[in-house]
């Protein structure tokens, strides 16, 4: 499910080295019975409400283990070793524009691993990152540049990129990426995310009707942990105070 890509030419050339983080994002869970041993602790995979704001977790299950935790509010805690892919946050659905602030820890700056506000929509269908750190892995590697943006205080690079027959919200499907990749990487900060749903429309990069958005972190094939805090600026509330605890299966 989660974080970004190359296309298929270019992961084929990368083989031998750390493949894109959405290379499975929003894949099916694999039951891989007695062959690898999947362990997760925390809370369940899957996508719903807690403590008023949407999230979303989600696991490859192909190896290692990782641990996700809800917190209070906007805030959320993981972990991870030896992964094989997962991504997971707290924020909204729909999603939209939004001025929000985060701020929190996030160690795997020498590990594979994003730190992202990701997002997706619905016809067309899109998958989004607003990339504020990264790892050793550039988004921007095999992705076509389409322009640049100044907000909240750095400079974004814009980059599309394609998916064919893909895990997506819907299903396998194929579909566009696009992405804002911050050049002075942060852990911390303001996103005003239509600042950058504008720039992706100049650039020719149109979104559809959307679905939901997330702080979120990502790790492909490595190890690293997060505790990260996440809130819409100017509200003093939590955006969903009537929904209760809840939890469905991923796609």
């Amino acid at each position: 499910m989660m974080f970004k890509s190359l296309l298929l030419t270019a992961a084929v050339a990368a083989i031998t080295t750390a493949i894109p983080l959405s290379e499975q994002l929003f894949g099916r869970s694999v039951d891989l019975g007695s062959k690898l041993e999947m362990r997760q602790v925390g809370s369940a995979q899957g996508y719903g409400f807690h403590s008023h704001y949407f999230y979303s977790f989600w696991s490859d299950n192909s190896r290692g283990s990782v641990t996700y935790t809800n917190l209070q509010n906007g805030s959320y805690t993981s972990q991870w070793s030896n992964i094989g892919n997962w991504v997971g946050g707290k924020g909204w659905n729909p999603g939209g524009a939004k001025s929000i602030a985060y701020n929190g820890t996030w160690s795997a700056i020498n590990q594979n691993s994003y730190l992202a506000l990701y997002g997706w929509t619905k016809d067309p269908l899109i998958e989004y990152y607003i990339v504020e750190s990264y790892g050793t892995y550039n988004p921007s590697s095999g992705a076509q540049k389409r322009g640049t943006i100044q907000s909240d205080g750095g400079t974004y690079d814009i980059y599309q990129t394609q998916r064919v027959n893909q895990p997506s919200i819907v299903g396998r499907a194929t579909f566009y990426q696009f992405w804002s990749v911050r050049t002075q990487k942060r852990v911390g900060g303001n996103i005003t995310t239509g600042n950058h749903f504008d720039a992706w429309t100049k650039n020719g990069l149109k979104l559809g009707n959307h679905n939901y958005m997330i702080m979120a972190t990502e790790g492909y094939q490595s190890s690293g942990s997060s505790a990260i805090t996440v809130r819409e600026i100017g509200k003093d509330e939590a955006p969903y105070p009537n929904e209760a605890d809840s939890r469905n299966d991923n796609n």
